[in-house]
């Protein structure tokens, strides 16, 4: 097969190192894709928001399948015009990915299906959202509707934080993302990341996950992208994860299918999880990033055969086969992440590094100059590996991390620390 895989971060690093091992995979090609990838697959130039250029991209390259790795072209309708093309692609549909795109809309959604989530309220105008988070008060949740590249969520603990909040995006500080907010109970409990494949009908679990959101150790500093994660989360039991997909979950698909738009490609729940009861926080409509490069080093080559067994609509044959082991990855970013951050510094060691199915540096915000790779971003490697216990993962990850010759970078120390206590 050749298979396209659209993004250019440590997510897509990862996909495609899982697709490339394989053997149904034939051709590999990124688009944009990054340094790291340049080394495994071809890298070209596209538009990825651009549904006619990437069906017409595919159509020249003899594409037969394709990847949609971010949430702006599955928004953007990527995975329509594929489709209508007759191009088989996984990720949802435009109408679909507003599980993601607006947070109103997945309130709806979860009213109509009875799904355990927080209490809520929307506003467009500023008078009454203040008024509500005085009445409120704090801690209370203020999230922009729309997509705002994982920034548009603020946790205020004071009064104060989340009037600030509410003036800051309704004042247009996340553009038309902003232009409606929600407005959150505040949730108790402990947060994890739940994946599920489904086919529009089927539904298939396929990981759970833990991230660090802020950027120092001990949870503190600002909030970021994904400072690191690990897979499996110990918390997501086999009693949460009954509870997840009869409660939450497939409700949901149920839900999305009675709509007229059924769901296809991952779901990533993030749940708040309290005395063994899983309450929705988010969903996200494509895998998470750091949380999809355990995954992946966990899954191996059978992540092509799922992802395909979901575009063919055939989740119901497909299955999950699991090794007992665990996977951790840190992120290595520019110093000042995730406020103001130099481009252009210089990483080496990086060749010095074994990459094998259990060591693997996937790279999320690089570049090649003069045959060195650079940062040009700010959240720029993700230091990977596998152990047969969490500890040895962690071990394994901080080993390469110390291999590495970069100054101007910077990670947590302490990855991993909730579930090893």
């Amino acid at each position: 097969m050749n298979i396209l895989i659209l993004g250019s971060g440590g997510r897509e690093h990862a996909l495609a190192w899982a697709v490339k091992q394989n053997p149904k995979c034939d051709r590999l090609i990124v688009a944009p894709g990054n340094a790291g990838m340049a080394a495994i697959a071809e890298c070209a130039s596209l538009d990825i928001n651009d549904g006619a250029a990437v069906v017409e991209f595919a159509d020249a390259q003899s594409v037969d399948f394709v990847i949609i790795g971010p949430e702006a072209p599955l928004a953007a309708g990527v995975g329509d015009a594929l489709r209508a093309a007759g191009i088989k692609c996984f990720g949802p549909s435009a109408a679909a990915a507003q599980l993601e795109a607006s947070k109103a809309f997945t309130k709806e959604v979860c009213d109509a299906c009875g799904a355990p989530t927080a209490g809520y309220a929307r506003f467009t105008e500023l008078a009454p959202a203040l008024d509500y988070v005085k009445a409120q008060g704090a801690p209370i949740v203020i999230k922009a509707d729309g997509l705002a590249a994982g920034k548009g969520v603020v946790v205020a603990m004071t009064i104060e934080d989340a009037l600030a909040a509410v003036e800051d995006m309704l004042g247009g500080a996340f553009g038309e993302a902003g232009a409606e907010v929600v407005i959150e109970e505040f949730m108790e409990g402990e947060e994890a990341s739940f994946f599920i494949l489904s086919d529009g009908k089927n539904i298939l679990p396929v990981g759970t996950a833990q991230d660090h959101k802020r950027a120092y150790d001990g949870d503190e500093g600002p909030n970021t992208g994904g400072m690191g994660a690990y897979s499996p989360a110990p918390i997501v039991d086999d009693a949460v994860v009954a509870k997840a997909l009869s409660e939450i979950v497939q409700p949901t698909v149920d839900e999305m299918a009675r709509r007229g738009t059924p769901y296809q490609g991952v779901l990533y729940a993030g749940f708040m999880i309290k005395d063994g009861q899983p309450r929705l926080v988010e969903y996200n409509v494509r895998f998470g990033d750091p949380e999809c490069q355990v995954l992946m080093m966990r899954l191996g080559a059978q992540a092509l055969d799922l992802l395909l067994a979901c575009a063919e609509e055939r989740l119901d044959t497909a299955q999950v086969n699991w090794a007992n082991d665990h996977a951790l990855t840190v992120v290595m970013a520019a110093k000042g992440y995730p406020g103001s951050y130099e481009k252009g510094s210089r990483i080496s060691g990086l060749d010095a590094l074994s990459e094998d199915s259990k060591n693997m540096v996937f790279h999320a915000g690089t570049g090649l100059r003069d045959d060195h790779i650079v940062a040009t971003g700010g959240r720029v490697l993700n230091v990977t590996a596998r152990g047969s216990s969490l500890a040895e993962a962690q071990a394994r990850a901080y080993e390469m991390i110390d291999a590495i010759d970069w100054p101007e970078g910077f990670c947590r120390r302490d990855i991993g620390w909730r579930a090893l206590g």
